[in-house]
């Protein structure tokens, strides 16, 4: 496993920092090396030549940066502004599959619309479990980047990833990758003395937890539901507050740890209108397809917005190891809030109330693109799984080339389709 680089060029005191320093970015020209300026009281290494800069004077500091030949580009840290994040539905769940002989043994699995042989706006997850198409060789680490998960949870517990190189509670960066015991993931909404993410990434919403349980929730054990993914781990980042107000910058510290800690997708059910100056969330995508071969797989919001020409973020970025996701209901159109958008939206997923596990142990229905994105990430896992050689590009194009061709969604989405786990698996 490679280092993590989170060096700090300079230290700052504890004084310093309980002045709560302003954050830049800054991309230098390949090459080039970061000066040892005063007004920089610390220095995060991201990747190349981009660096994250810890200051008290940020305008006076960014404007010495635009200053510079060698300067690629500089960026404030901007709060795109509070948001309601989906919340658990109040109505209670109805039964799907009555009479259906389910290939589960998880007692509310038959609450999980999207799993139903004999709907056809499902995505095949009965079908392909029931024939065993599905034969996966290897294991697949996916990253929720998210509100935190419950890893106590007892439908989530046995899939969450452990860091291998941690020791847990003790207190000390035993891998040396610049986190301390990160057992099962970081939290870069809490911040050491130091301003290092911290390790306790428990889920103070629910957001997060439901989509984990989407994803992966252990398969029959006789509790709860059946995730659909049947070998994965959940590494589990708390980077969404729960206001749905994250920064650009903490997204890209959660990108970059789940690359370097092993995770070959992301799962990233969150967005924002407001773009704070666009260019580092977008290079960090880039950069841990090409070099850890990692796809991004985001939600395409929920606005009912052609996002082609009102565009939102991550999902407007382009990139080819970037997925975006709308969602479907279960009559089979696209849900009324679902955003899309012919060029900039790839593929559809089940997402209007899905149900799956929320925190304390317990279970309900969400509403969002945030929940077609886990449901779409479930599948990519599984598929990945299968064929563990599948490069980003390649996993991507395989989920596009083998969805359920939908005539209604030409114009309106890149692949017409909505995504299928059978049909990606075999190809029928």
């Amino acid at each position: 496993m490679k280092k993590m680089i989170l060096t700090g060029l300079a230290l700052f005191s504890l004084a310093s920092y309980a002045q709560s320093p302003e954050r830049l970015v800054v991309k230098l020209k390949s090459g080039m090396e970061l000066p040892k300026l005063s007004s920089i009281i610390r220095a995060q290494h991201f990747f190349g030549s981009t660096y994250v800069l810890y200051t008290q004077n940020a305008e006076a500091l960014k404007q010495q940066f635009q200053d510079m030949s060698n300067t690629v580009y500089i960026e404030d840290e901007v709060h795109a502004g509070k948001r309601k994040l989906p919340e658990v539905e109040k109505l209670e769940t109805p039964d799907f599959e009555k009479g259906n002989a389910s290939p589960f043994n998880d007692p509310k699995v038959s609450k999980i619309w999207s799993f139903d042989d004999r709907s056809d706006n499902g995505i095949s997850i009965n079908k392909t479990y029931a024939e065993n198409a599905t034969a996966p060789v290897e294991q697949i680490i996916v990253a929720v980047v998210d509100t935190g998960v419950d890893y106590n949870h007892e439908d989530l517990k046995d899939v969450m990833w452990t860091n291998p190189g941690e020791i847990a509670g003790n207190g000390i960066d035993d891998d040396n990758n610049g986190y301390i015991d990160d057992v099962h993931g970081i939290n870069t909404l809490k911040r050491d003395s130091q301003g290092n993410a911290t390790a306790d990434m428990m889920d103070t919403h629910s957001h997060g937890t439901h989509v984990s349980g989407t994803i992966g929730a252990k398969q029959n054990n006789g509790i709860g539901i059946a995730g659909i993914a049947s070998n994965v781990r959940i590494m589990g980042i708390r980077t969404v507050p729960n206001n749905g107000d994250e920064t650009d910058i903490d997204v890209a510290e959660s990108f970059l740890y789940a690359a370097k800690m092993g995770a070959k997708i992301i799962n990233c059910s969150f967005g924002k209108s407001k773009n704070e100056g666009g260019n580092l969330v977008k290079d960090t995508i880039d950069h841990i397809g090409q070099q850890y071969g990692v796809l991004v797989i985001a939600a395409a919001g929920n606005d009912s917005t052609d996002i082609d020409r009102r565009q939102t973020w991550p999902a407007s970025y382009e990139s080819d190891n970037l997925m975006v996701v709308a969602s479907t209901s279960s009559s089979g159109g696209l849900s009324g809030f679902s955003n899309y958008g012919s060029k900039s939206v790839d593929i559809a997923a089940p997402g209007s109330s899905i149900y799956s596990s929320t925190p304390g142990n317990r279970y309900g229905s969400m509403s969002g693109t945030s929940m077609a994105c886990p449901t779409t990430v479930g599948v990519a896992a599984e598929v990945l799984a299968n064929n563990p050689a599948l490069t980003p590009v390649e996993l991507k194009k395989l989920l596009m080339d083998t969805v359920t061709p939908i005539g209604r969604f030409s114009g309106r989405l890149a692949s017409a389709g909505r995504v299928d786990l059978l049909r990606a698996l075999t190809g029928k």
